[in-house]
C-alpha cells in the first residue's frame, strides 16, 4: 500500500496578500470574479497573469473554514 504525503499549506507573502483583489477593484469589479480572472489572464503584465492564474487554481481547492 502506498501512502501519499500530505501537501504542505500554501504560504502567501503578506506583502502580496490581497494584491489581485485590489487589481480587480481598480478594474471596476466587486472583488475577484470569473470576469476579473479572465481579464487578468489576458493582461500584458506577467505579474497580473500569474496572480490571475493563482486565483483560478485556488478556486478548485477545498477551502475549510478555520475556527
Amino acid at each position: 500500500m502506498i501512502h501519499l504525503a500530505k501537501q504542505p499549506k500554501i504560504k502567501i507573502n503578506p506583502e502580496h496578500k490581497g494584491a489581485f483583489t485590489s487589481y480587480c477593484k481598480q478594474q471596476g469589479f466587486n472583488g475577484v470574479t470569473n470576469e476579473c480572472i479572465e481579464k487578468g489572464l489576458k493582461s500584458d503584465d506577467p505579474e497580473i497573469r500569474k496572480q490571475a492564474n493563482f486565483a483560478r487554481n485556488s478556486r478548485k481547492w477545498n477551502h475549510k473554514k478555520e475556527n
